[in-house]
């Protein structure tokens, strides 16, 4: 069978899987997932050998620092894998809820039922890990599933679909609602993303280039994040010890992730006491500084910012500086070079941090927190799906509810029009 043809074959059996799916209900799904879990931990050992062949690959091939940390799996990060799965057992099944029911003047009661998207495409880079959280998300919530990973982490994501498909046939779930697309040629993305006729939603999860080429050549609809380029703007009324901890942990805990800090906004009103030590702070984790001419005139050896420095996603130990007037500098600064995703303000001025949350129109904002934050699990959403930058249909990350619909259900009593 052609490359073709064997992606055809899988739409099929992902939207005949996904018909059934929907009518299963939260005890046989909540079912499935906990032998998920109990596998991918019972069978850790050859899915890290897997994982150990890819990342040997990936070396071989001279794929940067940061892509094979993303690839590499652990004990630490199975058994994160395993959390996060349980963690979607234990929320509710959005399936079948009816929200705001009302009753119109004739006696009709109207209301909105919550129903899965039906077969949803998954094209992602790199991490496996990624492949567990789509995998049980779509399960929980109705949705059949296609995932195509990246070439890097092959095997390991065929070795974690044949621990799903286990899971599945025990609980007496059709194999075919979570199937990994089984090559590494790039035709096969392709071809995914002309199948209108059997596939509902495409989400891509990666670099920018891996999205844009996504959306410029899908029928299909596509929910997307383009890039992270995510602000901490520290204000004149900032805790300063509080802000160093937030933009440490913003920027050096994993920099090569979208919701990592790419550039510090600082007031001019403490930018001469905060910035020295801030400066310090991250040279010593072997983070590099590009600051605008106020910073340098502050620490002088700073690396001079060039203008397409502060639009720039870096995912490395590379921070942009700006030091502004005032907040409403920051907001301006943020409106033209973010990218909507994760935007963070700290300041103990409660009227300023309310003015900041209603003007960055960005995914997540927050108030005296990291940015690390914007993430499924630490929303508790449970896994995520994806972080979408588009409004339609999810804005933030996408957890169970994201990942289905409403249709409207009328209940009458033999009412007729006139």
């Amino acid at each position: 069978m052609d490359l073709q043809k064997e992606i055809l074959e899988m739409a099929k059996k992902a939207k005949a899987a996904a018909k059934g799916l929907r009518q299963v209900g939260r005890e046989k799904k909540d079912l499935a997932l906990k032998t998920m879990a109990e596998l991918l931990w019972d069978e850790r050992e050859g899915l890290l050998k897997e994982n150990q062949k890819d990342v040997e690959n990936a070396k071989r091939q001279g794929l940067s620092a940061p892509m094979i940390g993303r690839l590499t799996l652990t004990e630490k990060t199975i058994k994160s894998m395993v959390d996060g799965i349980l963690e979607v057992v234990s929320l509710p099944d959005p399936v079948g809820e009816i929200t705001g029911m009302w009753k119109r003047p004739n006696g009709l009661l109207v209301g909105r039922m919550r129903i899965p998207l039906g077969v949803i495409g998954f094209v992602y880079e790199s991490r496996p890990n990624v492949t567990v959280d789509a995998a049980s998300l779509c399960l929980k919530s109705g949705n059949a599933v296609i995932l195509k990973g990246g070439s890097e982490a092959i095997l390991s994501n065929l070795a974690i679909q044949k621990l799903i498909s286990k899971a599945l046939e025990k609980s007496g779930i059709p194999k075919d609602a979570i199937q990994v697309v089984p090559t590494t040629e790039r035709e096969a993305v392709n071809t995914l993303l002309q199948l209108d006729e059997y596939i509902d939603l495409i989400i891509p999860r990666g670099g920018e280039g891996l999205i844009r080429f996504v959306v410029e050549n899908s029928k299909i609809p596509v929910l997307k994040h383009y890039k992270g380029v995510c602000h901490v703007y520290v204000d004149e009324f900032a805790e300063l010890s509080i802000a160093t901890e937030i933009c440490m942990n913003a920027k050096v805990q994993r920099p090569e992730v979208c919701n990592a800090m790419e550039t510090m906004l600082v007031h001019e009103k403490v930018a001469n006491s905060f910035l020295p030590e801030m400066i310090k702070r991250f040279r010593e984790k072997g983070v590099e500084i590009r600051g605008c001419e106020r910073t340098r005139q502050i620490v002088t050896d700073v690396i001079p910012a060039r203008e397409e420095d502060w639009p720039e996603e870096y995912l490395d130990l590379i921070l942009a500086v700006k030091v502004v007037k005032d907040m409403e500098e920051a907001l301006e600064h943020i409106e033209k070079y973010g990218s909507n995703h994760t935007d963070a303000i700290v300041t103990q001025d409660h009227a300023r941090a309310m003015r900041f949350l209603e003007a960055v129109d960005s995914s997540v904002v927050l108030v005296n927190a990291s940015t690390r934050f914007n993430d499924g699990y630490q929303l508790g959403l449970g896994a995520e799906i994806g972080i979408s930058t588009t409004k339609l249909h999810a804005f933030g990350p996408m957890g169970l509810k994201e990942l289905t619909t409403t249709k409207f259900v009328v209940f009458g009593d033999g009412q007729i029009r006139q």
